[in-house]
């Protein structure tokens, strides 16, 4: 018996749901909870967690396919009829079954389904037991499209994780999904081996409907099989996890090195395979030449990327890379499809490490014997720059001369900037703070604030505190337009803009107002932290009212935001700078002193909020930092 995975409700208002990528493929053994696919919506793009643990039997909506809430995404069991149906449309050489079973929307299934009639001597062996464990309807546990939020309906397959034989446990992550809210990835609601894949990466589909099934394995070798004889244009590993489900080796310990050790081996014997392999290093610039792949060889022999274009990798990964300053441009990944991993990331890491380790005991060697040359001899002309310097980073131009598609969250960042600047009558307004008190505040309280709440105290939560404060006397900019009319929100949600790999992301601080200090700072902390990971919900993403985007985290001084629709203002934060300026007496005589500056720009739609709103807005926000009075709040 299968269980379906349908596409699930993201959201109120939405009725339908993309698949953008499949993280597992059929025949991978996912687990509950596991990421199965990714979905994306006008909302929010998420990934989709297994209901069930199994084997992924059958994907019943390929990538960029869209469907309704509540469709069959895919289908997950425990493996033992997988493969019946693709084997019985394969013995009877039967198109239609092909159609069926969604062929025109998975182009990787046709060829599982064309393979089988070729590998008939093979499935004979293994035609009864399937029949006799897998309906009609098919066997195997289904991995539907989940439901992300209230109001999404839809989302798209971005990128499968898992390929068709691969075995998956529970809560393993299958395949990514985008909608218009968020990015995410779906995990394997079971255990057991991704069997079928029925949506295909870029496929948009609805909420509930089947992406892929999950079995035991004993029909995704067919499956399998049917590809490898076919010569489809698969990848060299995927191919070799084929190979491996024909000979009946479904132990999960060892799907991934068994695909690299026949992915070697076929590149080794495939001169097409090697061409391709070299046509796709060529146009998605990987660093060939890069220090980390001249000490390892071996590994990154076998590490190709699955299906051309770039390799994919887990938002832990990216994670991971950004907390250890790794490009993965230059990274070409040890694991199944040429995936980073998080050894590969570590490993380069602890090489950098080393390397820059050495370089400083260069420089320190050379700057040591420039100063002794230098006594020696006095009157030599200066010399040469040290040769340790530290080393140029390639990370700059690893796009150069490259075309990318415009990714779903991407192209809806667009199309909400242009909607937004077309429906406002925008302008900005700046004014310079003093936060030199804040700033005392601060550096005397992070470390017992850190302890006793467990996230660190930045100056953002200052700010977002003030900005409540003064949204509470000025209602204006914390309201909407509605047709005609103008809505005063009776709560403050403080939408706060993180800056994450895909793009920008604004999730919501519900009832900020509420808030005091630290718990502005657990929610800045927790939303920041589940939107960099993919964590992030449709819900967290809605019912905004004024929003707050720190640019001056990267050193902007300040700039002129765009207005968060259907909000009326957006408050920016540049970067807090130590300058010289006027600092009158209680006398009102004038002396000039270094203090800690910062630029608030705001700007505001100018239908609803007039210039001396905007400007009466912005010096209640002044006053209150320039007060600092937080020492309550801080346990000062």
């Amino acid at each position: 018996m299968s269980n379906s995975v349908q596409m699930p409700a993201l959201g109120e208002s939405v009725t339908e749901g993309t698949v953008t990528r499949w993280l597992k493929q059929v025949g991978d053994t996912v687990e509950v909870d596991e990421p199965l696919l990714e979905v994306s919506t006008d909302k929010v793009d998420t990934e989709i967690p297994s209901p069930v643990a199994g084997v992924l039997e059958e994907i019943l909506v390929g990538e960029d396919e869209t469907v309704e809430v509540g469709t069959d995404l895919a289908r997950i069991g425990d493996g033992s009829g997988g493969g019946q149906q693709d084997s019985g449309q394969d013995d009877a050489g039967q198109d239609a079954g092909q159609d069926d079973a969604g062929q025109d929307e998975a182009p990787q299934q046709d060829a599982q389904e064309q393979d089988s009639d070729q590998d008939s001597g093979q499935q004979e062996k293994h035609e009864a037991p399937q029949a006799e464990a897998k309906p009609a309807s098919g066997g195997g546990t289904a991995v539907q499209m989940p439901a992300l939020g209230e109001s999404v309906t839809e989302g798209t397959v971005t990128r499968w994780l898992k390929q068709v034989g691969d075995t998956v446990e529970v809560d393993e992550p299958l395949l990514e999904v985008s909608t218009d809210k968020v990015d995410t990835e779906i995990p394997s609601p079971v255990a057991g081996v991704l069997e079928e894949i029925l949506v295909g990466e870029d496929e948009t589909v609805e909420v509930g409907t089947d992406l892929a099934r999950i079995g035991d394995g004993s029909g995704g070798g067919q499956q399998d099989s049917g590809q490898d004889d076919a010569g489809q244009d698969e990848a060299p590993q995927q191919d070799a996890q084929e190979q491996d489900s024909d000979q009946g080796e479904t132990l999960a310990d060892e799907v991934e090195e068994r695909a690299q050790a026949h992915e070697q081996a076929a590149s080794a014997t495939s001169p097409d395979a090697q061409q391709e392999h070299t046509r796709q290093t060529q146009e998605t610039g990987s660093a060939d030449s890069a220090p980390e792949e001249e000490t390892e060889p071996a590994p990154q022999s076998g590490g190709a990327p699955a299906t051309g274009g770039t390799t994919y990798v887990t938002p832990l990964v990216r994670k991971l890379a950004a907390q250890h300053n790794v490009d993965l441009n230059t990274l070409q990944g040890t694991g199944v499809g040429g995936r980073v991993r998080k050894q590969d990331v570590l490993e380069a890491a602890e090489r950098a490490a080393k390397e820059a380790k050495a370089a400083a005991k260069r420089a320190k060697d050379a700057k040591d014997a420039e100063a002794k040359a230098k006594a020696s001899q006095p009157a030599a002309a200066a010399p040469a720059p040290a040769a340790g310097g530290a080393p140029a980073h390639p990370a700059a131009s690893a796009k150069r001369g490259t075309t990318e598609k415009m990714s779903r969250l991407r192209k809806v960042i667009a199309q909400r900037m242009v909607e937004s600047l077309q429906t406002s009558a925008q302008l900005t307004t700046v004014i310079e703070v003093d936060i030199t008190r804040i700033a005392k505040l601060r550096a005397k309280a992070k470390n017992g604030f850190e302890a006793r709440e467990g996230v660190k105290l930045s100056f953002l939560p200052f700010f977002v505190k003030a900005a409540i404060e003064a949204l509470k006397q000025h209602p204006v900019l914390n309201a909407s337009v509605e047709g005609d009319s103008i809505v005063y929100h009776g709560s403050e949600n403080v939408s706060i803009a993180v800056d994450t790999p895909k793009g920008l992301i604004v999730p919501v601080i519900k009832d900020a107002g509420d808030l005091n200090l630290a718990g502005i700072s657990r929610k800045i902390a927790d939303l920041a932290d589940r939107t960099r990971s993919n964590k992030i919900t449709p819900d967290d993403l809605a019912g905004g009212t004024f929003t707050i985007t720190n640019t001056g985290s990267v050193g902007a001084l300040f700039d002129t935001p765009i207005i968060n629709q259907p909000q009326v203002a957006i408050l920016g934060t540049g970067a807090v700078v130590k300058r010289a300026v006027v600092v009158p007496d209680a006398d009102g005589n004038d002396s000039i002193a270094i203090r800690s500056m910062i630029y608030l720009a705001l700007s505001y739609d100018h239908r609803i909020v007039d210039g001396a709103d905007a400007a009466r807005f912005l010096h209640t926000v002044k006053q209150r930092l320039e007060a600092g009075e937080f020492e309550g709040e801080l346990g000062l």
